[in-house]
């Protein structure tokens, strides 16, 4: 039996959260794109004269990415 890498699964994971958010913007009016956002609501701005750096991140989290992590999650049992 040889050993489950685990970058292969971060991968999958994310690959089914992109897949599932954008399966839930094909779809905006029904179930699959119901969820919630969080983080940041306006950018974090550091401005030191020479060099101007914005930080920002928002997550959001819908019911078709999270079936796409569950499904994800099912195929890398089985690789």
């Amino acid at each position: 039996m040889r050993k489950k890498n685990n970058w292969t699964c971060f991968l999958l994971i994310l690959a089914g959260i992109v897949l599932g958010g954008f399966i839930g913007n094909l779809f905006p009016s029904t179930w699959l794109n119901y969820g919630q956002t969080f983080g940041l609501s306006s950018p974090i701005v550091f401005d030191i004269g020479i060099m101007c750096v914005t930080f920002g991140l928002t997550i959001k989290i819908t019911v078709a990415s999270i079936i796409g992590i569950a499904l994800a999650i099912f195929v890398y049992r089985f690789i």
